[in-house]
């Protein structure tokens, strides 16, 4: 459901032709690629957290990255800005979509999606495709 609200979403952004918050992203998605799922949760944003209790999001996320395998190459795709996204409050966000390569799956897309907080850039949101 929530894939199908971002694909909503981005249909209606603005894209972006500035660099976005790259650093957040990555870093939070190397916790994810290293299997610190609670680190990974740790580090999300407020959305994410009121969203996904962190027992649940370990519980559906190692089922769903572990059998991808480590990761061949990731590249960035594109970066759309969207002030509001579908069941979130409006505010600044980034949707960030990298084309991936997995050991044992390739041609994958992952979205993040950053939400700026308080406190910088923080991840939302992530898909894999």
């Amino acid at each position: 459901m929530l894939a199908i609200l971002l694909s909503a979403a981005l249909a209606g952004a603005a894209p972006v032709n500035q660099e976005p918050n790259l650093a957040a992203a990555k870093s939070w998605i190397s916790l994810v690629d290293s299997k610190r799922w609670d680190d990974s949760w740790t580090a999300a944003g407020t959305l994410f957290k009121s969203q996904m209790p962190q027992a649940r999001w370990v519980a559906t996320i190692a089922p769903v990255r572990e059998p991808l395998g480590p990761v061949s190459s990731r590249a960035l795709k594109s970066v759309t800005k969207a002030k509001s996204l579908p069941g979130a409050p409006d505010g600044e966000y980034e949707i960030v979509q990298f084309d991936t390569n997995f050991a044992n799956k390739a041609a994958a897309t992952e979205t993040v999606v950053l939400s700026h907080e308080t406190s910088g850039w923080k991840v939302d949101g992530y898909f894999i495709k």
